[in-house]
Formats: structure tokens, C-alpha cells, sequence
């Protein structure tokens, strides 16, 4: 009998710089993004093509197309990469909890606000533990957390998103924020119809708060929000209602931070039931560290507890 040649098999950093180059479509970037120079990136493609015998990416002088075999392949590479990283999260879980990388996604909206919490509990109660942060747009933080880029993540439910199980931590309200002198501000008890007449101030598009104030809106009976204005932080909103443009809605978490950095800005609080946001952990539906991560959230629950939300979940 006549055994074949061994076929060469494509290594583990052939496929991560070709998943790379498949979710940025630019060499630098995908660089960037896996901290990997790019002359290497590059040269791992091309090894990784010469081992498949496809060509896998249509390099052009202003943009980077992957070919239908790409196209194809890059599903594949998807897959196997998350599966590495599923047994590698497993030998973590297995050797001992609270230990190893853990890859925490957050979304902008509370970053500021819960981090330095976060990062106290992690530091005294899991010293063993190597936390790395990732602050993104949530779309982003689940596709980071489809693909195995991320562990864990801290943002504003419900999803909605097959897969994912949520972690309930906490509730928290919305409260209006005003310019100085504007007739609601500093008022207690004021109905979500007010929100119908008021220029609103809204994030960018891609925020989850953005898309939350516009439910609030038409939760109160108003049909849209005009986009005159907008930004891509909550920092820049408030300087903008200083400014005399408008008024916006701050989840609590982020009010004290927010109006510090004014002396023209006022607060206002809705009557009961105010509007509210949920925030949560989410975590793959199924993965080996869910057990950690809902011991993780119960810690945080408890070092929370003096901001002014109401807890929920066990």
C-alpha cells in the first residue's frame, strides 16, 4: 500500500491573522488588532494560502477584498479559532476559578462610572486574576463575544441575542439634565409627557443609550427625536446642554461624574415610574466559566451597593 504525503496542516497564527485581515478588510488594522506587526500578519496569510493552495485575500493598492474562497474559509477560521479558545477557556476553569485572562467588554455608557469598582474587586478579592477591559459599542462587544475575542460583558439589557445568557446586576434611572435657569430644572416628580416638547440631546448612532432615550420618547408620545445635534460621548452631551443647546437624559450612575464638570447644569427627576435602564453581565449560553461569572456578578452586586440603584438578580 502507498501512503500519501502528509498534508501540511495551517497553524494557529496563520488562522488568527486570516480572521483578522477577514473582519478589518485592512492589513494595518487587523495588525493593530492582534498585536502582531504586519509584515507578520501579512506573511502568515500568505503561508496559510500556500498551505490551503487557495488564494484566500485580493490585495489591490486601496483596499483589501477577501476572494470567494476567503469568503468561504473565513467562516471556517472563525470557528476553529472560537473552538481554541473554548478549550483553552476550559483548562482555565479546570486548573482553578478566578484565574487566567478574563477578556471584560463595556460598553461607553459605563465605563466611567463602574470600572473603578470593577477594578478594585478584581484587584483585592481575584488578585490571581489577569482582567484586560475592552470599552466598545455593544454590536461590537457581541460579535467580540460570538467569536471568543471576549469573555464577559458588562452592558445595558435586554438583548435579545440567541446565545448569550444575561446576569442581571442592577436598575437605574434616567434623570433629565437642564442648562442653568431652564424652567424644569432642579424640579422632583416631572412626567415623561415633558420629554414630547424639550430639544433632546442624543449619542451618536451605535450608542445604546441613544436608542434607549428614543424608546423613552416615544414611550411619552413623541414620534422622533430631530438629530440637530449629537455626540459621541456623555461627556461632550452635558458640555452641550451647558451650552444652552438643549437637555438630555443621564443614567444616575453617570450623573455625579457628568454635572462636576459644569457649574451651569441642573437635574431634574421624573415622577415615579421613571424611566429605567437594566444593567447586566452577559456571558456565552453553555460556557465552562459560568459559574465564576455569576460568582463575579453576586461580588458586584455587593460592591455597588451605595450607588443609587436598585439591585436585582441573587
Amino acid at each position: 500500500m502507498t501512503v500519501g504525503k502528509r498534508r501540511r496542516q495551517p497553524s494557529f497564527a496563520q488562522l488568527r491573522a486570516f480572521a483578522a485581515v477577514a473582519e478589518h478588510l485592512h492589513f494595518r488594522d487587523a495588525a493593530s488588532a492582534i498585536g502582531m506587526s504586519q509584515p507578520a500578519l501579512s506573511g502568515a496569510v500568505s503561508a496559510l494560502e500556500e498551505t490551503l493552495g487557495v488564494t484566500l485575500v485580493e490585495r489591490t493598492t486601496r483596499k483589501v477584498l477577501l476572494s470567494p474562497a476567503g469568503e468561504r474559509l473565513a467562516v471556517r477560521a472563525k470557528a476553529v479559532l472560537g473552538e481554541i479558545g473554548a478549550l483553552m477557556e476550559e483548562a482555565d476553569a479546570l486548573r482553578a476559578p478566578f484565574t487566567g485572562v478574563l477578556r471584560l467588554g463595556v460598553i461607553p455608557t459605563v465605563a466611567p462610572y463602574l470600572l473603578p469598582t470593577v477594578l478594585r474587586l478584581v484587584r483585592g478579592r481575584y488578585p490571581l486574576l489577569d482582567l484586560q477591559v475592552h470599552e466598545e459599542q455593544t454590536a461590537s462587544l457581541l460579535d467580540g463575544l460570538a467569536g471568543g475575542r471576549l469573555d464577559l460583558l458588562l452592558l445595558a439589557v435586554p438583548l435579545g441575542v440567541p446565545g448569550v445568557t444575561e446576569i442581571p446586576l442592577f436598575d437605574e434611572d434616567f434623570v433629565l439634565v437642564t442648562p442653568l435657569g431652564h424652567r424644569l430644572g432642579g424640579r422632583e416628580g416631572i412626567p415623561r409627557s415633558v420629554l414630547r416638547e424639550l430639544n433632546l440631546l442624543l449619542l451618536d448612532e451605535g450608542h445604546c443609550l441613544r436608542d434607549q432615550a428614543l424608546d423613552i420618547c416615544r414611550e411619552a408620545g413623541r414620534a422622533d427625536v430631530p438629530a440637530t445635534t449629537t455626540a459621541a460621548g456623555l461627556a461632550t452631551l452635558v458640555q452641550l446642554v451647558a451650552g444652552g443647546l438643549g437637555v438630555t437624559l443621564l443614567p444616575r450612575t453617570a450623573v455625579q461624574v457628568e454635572t462636576a464638570r459644569s457649574n451651569r447644569l441642573l437635574t431634574a427627576c421624573f415622577a415615579d415610574p421613571a424611566p429605567a435602564r437594566r444593567i447586566a453581565l452577559a456571558m456565552r449560553t453553555g460556557t465552562v466559566r459560568a459559574a465564576e461569572h455569576k460568582q463575579l456578578a453576586a461580588a458586584l452586586r455587593a460592591a455597588l451597593r451605595d450607588l443609587p440603584v436598585r439591585m436585582v438578580g441573587s
